[in-house]
């Protein structure tokens, strides 16, 4: 770490280039003699991905590590929803990356501790926890070095695994990871009586149950209907039923919780449109729950591949979009004019859409392209 950063003269010149073209300025040579420009324009992609990940770091003082490094830490957003899932008095943080997830985990511990196996990140991490005013015991060591030599049991241990290969590709299966989370979850489960492990969200929920034997609860969040992770809650004692909960961030919506294995036996009723239609979030899309979610609202079902929903009465809580829309023919869309295009179970995608019927994006009124038992239909919002 190269404290050479902080110079002011080093900040101000930073500051003034944050909007810049950074392949311009990487071929520039650097004005300062203590700082590359290499380095200079590290802290300049970190103070940009902080912007809109963890905005908290936007203050004086905060170094920022590598572009990858900043990829695979959570969001502030994500963060704080997770921490107030937690409390007690000793918290550890296994792969502490960047540290945003543990730097809000921890609010609620007294005693916390991070580990990280990169000397140079996790420098950075204790420096801006000094800037920051947050107080922790900072470890560089492998996590399997560290869990041999650990006599200490925590109330709550968190990890996210790696999920590159040694060729950079992305990967997702619990036996892929680094860690390999099926070689240490017993050690895990030994030491705590709680573990959270943040996943993929490509991850399949049926593989998780299948292959952890101790999961009691997992979170799908999403974020602005982005989905982010997965986080998978883990115990020595055996749950009774394993409760999952859809949450979609900052969106106004309800989290949608029911127990893993309840699609099994919901059953969907169908019809042609009605007066209101429900697009689920993609944290529910995500759990797979298209039966039991228009169970639990009472909504009936396009088709059984047409994950949408209708019904003649508003039901204000759902957790995704509902439209008042109404069924028109093909001859009554509006040449040229402007929609939000959703096409599902449908032969032509949005962009093809766009272009056979000469529609702008955009606007305030939507056009739904897609199925029903009877057949293609075309939706209009009134």
């Amino acid at each position: 770490m190269n404290t050479n950063i902080l110079i002011q003269t080093v900040q101000d010149y930073i500051n003034t280039n944050l909007n810049i073209d950074l392949h311009r300025l990487l071929l520039k040579k650097s004005p300062f003699s203590e700082v590359s420009m290499q380095e200079i324009v590290q802290q300049i992609k970190g103070k940009q991905v902080a912007q809109k990940k963890f905005p908290f770091l936007l203050q004086e003082g905060i170094i920022f590590p590598p572009q990858l490094n900043l990829e695979q830490s959570s969001s502030e957003k994500t963060a704080v929803y997770k921490s107030g899932l937690l409390k007690g008095k000793k918290f550890i943080d296994l792969t502490s990356g960047f540290g945003i997830d543990a730097y809000y985990l921890s609010q609620n511990f007294e005693e916390i501790t991070l580990i990280e196996q990169n000397p140079d990140l996790i420098e950075i991490v204790e420096h801006n926890w000094g800037v920051l005013g947050k107080k922790a015991t900072f470890i560089n060591q492998k996590l399997e070095e560290f869990l041999d030599q650990n006599q200490e049991y925590y109330d709550v241990v968190y990890l996210d695994p790696a999920r590159r290969d040694d060729q950079k590709n992305k990967v997702f299966l619990l036996e892929d990871l680094s860690p390999d989370i099926l070689e240490i979850q017993e050690k895990l489960l030994s030491i705590s009586k709680q573990v959270l492990i943040k996943l993929s969200p490509l991850i399949d929920l049926a593989y998780l149950v299948s292959i952890l034997p101790g999961v009691f609860r997992i979170d799908i969040i999403a974020l602005k209907n982005d989905v982010k992770e997965v986080v998978v809650f883990l115990s020595k004692e055996k749950a009774a039923e394993i409760i999952c909960n859809g949450v979609n961030l900052e969106s106004g919506e309800n989290t949608f919780t029911f127990p893993f294995g309840a699609e099994e036996n919901a059953h969907a009723e169908y019809s042609e449109p009605e007066r209101f239609i429900y697009i689920p979030n993609n944290s529910i899309l995500k759990a797979g729950v298209f039966n039991l979610i228009a169970e639990r609202f009472d909504i009936k079902k396009f088709h059984p591949n047409t994950h949408f929903y209708t019904s003649n009465e508003r039901k204000a809580d759902f957790p995704g979009r509902i439209l008042e829309m109404k069924v028109i023919d093909s001859k009554q869309i509006e040449k040229k004019g402007q929609f939000n295009i959703i096409s599902k179970n449908y032969p032509l995608k949005p962009e093809e859409i766009k272009k056979k019927y000469q529609l702008k994006d955009g606007g305030n009124e939507y056009l739904i392209f897609t199925q029903s038992k009877k057949g293609k239909i075309i939706l209009k919002s009134i």
